[in-house]
């Protein structure tokens, strides 16, 4: 057997498979054993001494012990999967899933993160061994022993992912993770590489991508534009930090910013120039002499300068590092300089800076000699001499006094100087000064005081003694002073000596606001403006509060900033300024803004998250720190929780615990609320299905029962309402009446009928035409109220009788008897006669819209003609009409108005009839004109060819009435003309028409009877009774009839039991005031005339005529070859028999008869059919003499 020798360990895995695949491809398939590549098991801490292990199949993937090597793992397979077609699963054992192992644990790191350290060789490993495929194994050969396996060692899988740098200081550990993959952008959470633009925060030494950051800072500033607020800090924050950075970021540049676009250099750190950096240290003389690096420099390790100290007695040389640049060094010796006094010197150790003033006592005597104390060197004024004219107190009780005349003076005291005047009488009101040997001049002196006390006058022009010594007193003018005063005012007292008096005038103050103004004596220059009741309302600066204040000083500074409409922070009042604190609550949802009131939204919240955040199910973590605020990161894999109905989740990704799961699809059953019925498929999530009946319990008042629909128990109809009672109206029958009692549930008290009952009855005339709605009023104390009350007959009620009288004279059927009146105009009927089908469906429309309660009735665009029909048929129906929009879209609406009462009792077919007879008989107003004659071809009876059955079942369709009708309709073929029958519905008339219609194929007439209209109606007639009663045995219809069916209008002509005009016609309908029919048919059926009984008419004319009409139908048919010669000599002998009558007839008689004549005529002539209800005589016509109340 063959051996293949292991692969090396740099080559082994998936690039070994990958190599085996391309060598033993054959027709699209792949070997058995060629997924999984041999794999060699190191144990830690043995060196290079590789582990017998077993062949195993799944052996290949370490597993991950903890959430950073299930990270690390997660890459691997992704580095090691394979390439080509997909590579599913055919390489490493590895296939694509949308999900993760149960173990597997995204972390998404935010702060300089990565993944964890790679996995621990060896671990994935699995304990026992399981004979599988072998890519050693040999040849099968049908028949040969298969020979036993010899396990080969399989080399470990290389890891290509490397630890995160664990070295000391920070540049180190940046330009390691760089190479190793392992730092990550905190912006976009991808790996920072070598070749990738970078930035570095100059604080906090963050690494991110150039793209990154500028986007980062070009939203930062677009938020502080649409944002601006006086309190938001210049600049932008880091993204790394939060720190706020005033330069943009630049193009890129290497570490120490020498060179723009660095290229990678191989063996140098990743984005590095190879130069020395020589940044400046900010507290170091010397630069940095290391190669240019990330972070920041590391602290100088030269000797620096030689320092002095404080005092510069000494000098000392430190390194670098330990020397001192800004404070300095003491040699903590006395100081010993000359201090400011310049007469002592400093006894203070060592120290930087000045010495400071001179501390040391000393005695001291003031200018004037009347104090001696001790003061500080530093607080005498400068040493003045001064004369001692006595006021020196001697030092020492030995000491002579007088025995020194001069002495220095250093400070002044709070004493006045009191030295007397060359005069002897007045003394010195001056403060404490040097002295001097001669005593000063007394300012009272003649030759010193010149003029008067206001100094307006002199005193030589003024007619007084002149003054000879200081104490004669200084004579007054008679001018006022005019002295300024500390208010301003002048002084309005006359001269006089001494200080003016306070101000006593009137001036006007304005408030604070300076809206209102007082008078007020003066404030002797110190003004208080007054405060007014006058409310500020300026808006401050944050735009959210206002002023609030009373006579405000800024109202009228901001009443022109608004007039200028300036914005609120373009020189706004001090006093509008907002001093409280913002106290909005931030994005975060946990900290507010500490900021001062301002305008737009807050900044974001400054604080950070130090703990890991992550998602619900735990798998997906964003590293610390994060800003406050940040949601827990999107997770993509699959949701875990667990439904409690148990049944399978639906597939969803995972989502925080404040979103629930999708609702549970299954559908299953479950009872109602009520619990009456079990509700089959119902949603699992559905908690209250409902089954829609009412619930019907009893009330707590044992009478009613609850209506609602299914619901919870405990919330019937009553649950809020106390007592015993419930909300329905009482029900019961009241004693008083027969109508039920209408007050609320009063149970369980019996009703109280002391109210008058309020239902509605009817009170009538005695002739029972008029009634009245009146309410009963019926109480217990008074059962019958309305007893006595009736209506009296009025004018209409004896018209009424008086008609019913003649109706029973006359023999007329009040239930049958109608009038001609014709309610529409005869524009309406004859453009109703002109498209009969659609007017009635439009007919229908205005008959619904008159009972229904809306108020327009809107019609789609139609023609000019049919436009003008409906605006006729609304002016007879009492309604308005109105034409709207142009042309193609013009079209008509009907209103209500007040004048419409109801739709009319007659149809337009119905009055169309009426119209037609009248113009017939000449006895109406209408210009309605009967229809021309049809042809001479109808006048001859017309055979059936149809059957029709009347009040079809509800819901009857035509495939159900053919399947019932199709074995009777079929044997009439076998013994009668080739037949096929097409059954239509007659909506409007509520019938259904099944018409035969003969089959003209060879076969048909070679194999049937003649195919002759008469073989038909024979056909049909012995088909009539089969038909009926199959029709009544299955319920299909009611009666069933014969008739003749038009073949190109697709209308009744002909029904079975219409009678001749004859027979049923003439003077009998205008005897006994009844509706006359008239036919098509000029002769019926003898069996037909002979079977009906008429009465014999009261009038000579009429029974003259029934009896030659009765001759004429008892004589035998005789058919007439030429039909046209025989209707001209049945025409000839007709005139001839009216005028041998004509002179035994009345005037009022041959009027009647020449109606009558005219009728007869026009049925001879094929007139269209008038129905029998439809066509009356006037009475009026008939009987003139006779007077009816119309």
């Amino acid at each position: 057997m063959a051996e293949t020798p292991a692969a090396a360990p740099s080559q082994g895995g998936s690039h070994q498979g990958r190599g085996g695949r391309r060598g033993h491809f054959r027709g699209g398939r792949f070997r058995a054993g060629r997924r999984h590549g041999p794999q060699r098991s190191e144990t830690p801490g043995e060196g290079s001494a590789t582990a017998h292990t077993e062949p195993a199949t799944n052996a290949s993937e370490p597993v991950a012990t903890n959430r950073d090597e299930a990270a690390d793992v997660t890459s691997q397979r992704s580095n090691h999967s394979g390439r080509g077609r997909g590579g599913r699963g055919r390489e490493g054992g590895v296939r694509r899933s949308r999900g993760t192992t149960a173990g597997q644990r995204s972390i998404v790191v935010s702060h300089r993160g990565g993944r964890g350290p790679p996995p621990v060789p060896g671990a994935g490993a699995g304990g026992g061994s399981t004979p599988g495929l072998n890519v050693t194994a040999a040849e099968f050969v049908p028949g040969q022993p298969v020979p036993s396996l010899i396990p080969q060692p399989k080399p470990q899988l290389s890891s290509t992912i490397m630890a995160k740098s664990t070295a000391a200081d920070l540049p180190t550990r940046i330009h390691e993770d760089i190479d190793r993959r392992q730092y990550e952008c905190v912006i976009c959470t991808n790996d920072v590489l070598r070749n990738s633009k970078v930035w570095s925060c100059s604080i906090c030494w963050t690494v991110t991508h150039l793209h990154c950051v500028k986007k980062w800072y070009t939203n930062q500033m677009k938020e502080r534009e649409e944002h601006q607020g006086p309190d938001r800090p210049e600049g932008w924050r880091c993204p790394g930090c939060n720190s706020t950075l005033i330069e943009q970021p630049g193009p890129y540049r290497c570490w120490c910013g020498k060179d723009v676009d660095p290229k990678p250099i191989a063996g140098l750190p990743p984005h590095t120039c190879g130069q020395t950096c020589s940044k400046p240290r900010p507290t170091c003389p010397h630069q940095c002499p290391l190669m240019c690096h990330a972070g920041p420099c590391p602290p100088c390790t030269l000797m620096g300068p030689t320092q002095s100290c404080f005092c510069g007695k000494h000098t000392s040389t430190k390194r670098c590092s330990e020397t001192d640049y800004g404070k300095g060094w003491s040699c903590q010796e006395p100081c010993g300089d000359l201090l400011p006094c310049g007469e002592h010197h400093c006894t203070q150790t060592c120290h930087s800076g000045l010495c400071g003033s001179c501390e040391v006592l000393m005695p001291s005597t003031c200018y004037c000699g009347k104090e001696r104390r001790e003061i500080p060197c530093s607080q005498r004024d400068g040493v003045m001499e001064s004369f001692n004219h006595g006021q020196l107190k001697p030092a020492s009780d030995s000491a002579e006094p007088g025995s020194s005349q001069w002495f220095d003076g250093s400070f002044r005291c709070s004493n006045i100087c009191g030295r007397a005047f060359d005069c002897g009488h007045h003394i010195c009101q001056k403060p404490c000064h040097p002295q001097d040997e001669p005593a000063a001049h007394c300012p009272l002196s003649p030759d010193v005081v010149t003029h008067c006390p206001c100094g307006k006058t002199r005193l030589d022009s003024m007619p007084v003694e002149p003054r000879r010594a200081c104490q004669d007193p200084v004579p007054h003018c008679d001018k006022a002073c005019n002295k300024m005063l500390a208010c301003g005012h002048l002084c309005p007292d006359k001269c006089h000596t001494g200080s003016c008096a306070p101000c006593t005038q009137y001036a006007d103050i304005t408030c604070r606001c300076g809206r209102t103004t007082a008078k007020s004596v003066c404030h002797q220059g110190n003004v208080e403006h007054p405060h007014c009741f006058r409310v500020c309302r300026a808006q401050l600066n944050c735009g959210r509060h206002e002023c609030g204040d009373r006579c405000c000083s800024g109202e009228k500074k901001a009443a022109e900033r608004r007039k200028q409409k300036r914005s609120a922070n373009d020189n706004i009042e001090p006093e509008h300024i907002c001093l409280q604190v913002c106290g909005r609550q931030l994005k975060c949802g946990k900290h507010t803004c500490q900021q001062l009131c301002h305008k737009g939204p807050c900044m974001s919240c400054p604080e950070a998250i130090f703990d890991e955040i992550s998602c619900a199910c735990g798998r997906t973590v964003l590293q610390p720190p994060q800003p406050c605020g940040t949601r827990q990161p999107e997770c993509r894999l699959r949701c875990t929780r667990a439904r409690p109905c148990g049944h399978p989740s639906v597939e969803h990704q995972c989502h925080p615990n404040e979103t629930p799961c999708p609702k549970c699809p299954f559908l299953v059953e479950k009872p109602c609320v009520c619990g009456k019925k079990s509700l089959k498929n119902q949603p699992c999530w559905f908690e209250e299905g409902r089954c829609g009946l009412p619930c019907g319990k009893k009330l707590k008042c044992g009478a009613h029962e609850c209506r609602k629909t299914c619901h919870k128990d405990g919330e019937c109809e009553d649950v809020d309402i106390s007592g015993s009672h419930c909300s329905q109206p009482c029900g019961k029958v009241r004693k008083s009446c027969e109508h039920t009692c209408a007050d609320q549930c009063h149970a369980p008290y019996a009703c109280k009928e002391d109210k008058p009952c309020q239902s509605k009855t009817f009170i009538t005339c005695p002739c029972q035409h008029r009634k009245q709605e009146v309410r009963c009023q019926a109480t217990k104390l008074n059962p019958s109220p309305n007893a006595e009350s009736f209506l009296k007959c009025d004018d209409e009620c004896l018209r009424l009788q008086r008609n019913q009288k003649l109706a029973e004279a006359l023999n007329i059927d009040p239930n049958t008897h109608a009038d001609d009146h014709v309610p529409y105009s005869d524009l309406t009927l004859k453009r109703f006669r002109e498209n009969i089908k659609w007017a009635q469906e439009q007919e229908r429309e205005f008959r619904v819209f008159a009972s229904a309660p809306e108020k327009r009735l809107r019609f789609k665009p139609m023609q000019a003609h049919q436009r003008a029909f409906l605006h006729a048929l609304a002016e007879d129906f009492g309604l308005d009409s109105e034409s709207q929009d142009p042309e193609p879209h013009r079209h008509v609406c009907v209103f209500k108005t007040p004048r419409f009462v109801s739709a009319p009792q007659k149809t337009l077919a119905q009055c169309l009839r009426i119209a037609q007879a009248a113009a017939s008989l000449g006895t109406g107003t209408s210009s309605i004109k009967p229809r021309a004659a049809a042809p001479t071809q109808q006048l001859q009876q017309q055979p059936f060819n149809a059957l029709l059955l009347k009040d079809p079942r509800f819901g009857l369709t035509i495939d159900e009435l053919d399947a019932a009708l199709a074995p009777d309709l079929a044997t009439v073929s076998r013994s009668s003309p080739a037949l096929t029958f097409a059954t239509s519905f007659f909506p409007s008339s509520d019938e259904v028409l099944i018409k035969a219609t003969l089959s003209l194929t060879a076969a048909a007439i070679a194999t049937s009877l003649a195919p002759t209209p008469q073989a038909v109606e024979s056909a049909l007639l012995s088909l009539k009774a089969t038909v009926a009663r199959t029709v009544s045995r299955l319920g299909l219809a009611g009666a069933v009839s014969l008739c003749h069916v038009d073949a190109s209008s697709q209308a009744i002509t002909r029904r079975e039991g219409d009678a001749t005009a004859g027979s049923n016609g003439g003077w009998s309908a205008v005897a006994s005031r009844g509706p006359w029919r008239r036919t098509v048919n000029n002769k019926a059926p003898v069996a037909a005339a002979a079977s009906e009984q008429r009465v014999p008419s009261a009038f000579v004319a009429l029974r003259r005529l029934e009896a030659k009409k009765k001759r004429a139908a008892e004589e035998e048919e005789q058919v007439e070859e030429d039909w046209l010669a025989a209707v001209e000599k049945e025409e000839r002998e007709r005139s001839g028999s009216e005028e041998g009558e004509g002179g035994s007839r009345s005037g009022s008689e041959e009027g009647v008869a020449q109606g009558v004549e005219g009728i007869v005529r026009e049925k001879r002539d094929g007139s269209p059919e008038v129905k029998q209800e439809d066509m009356q005589v006037d009475t009026v016509s008939v009987a003139p003499e006779v007077a009816v109340d119309v």
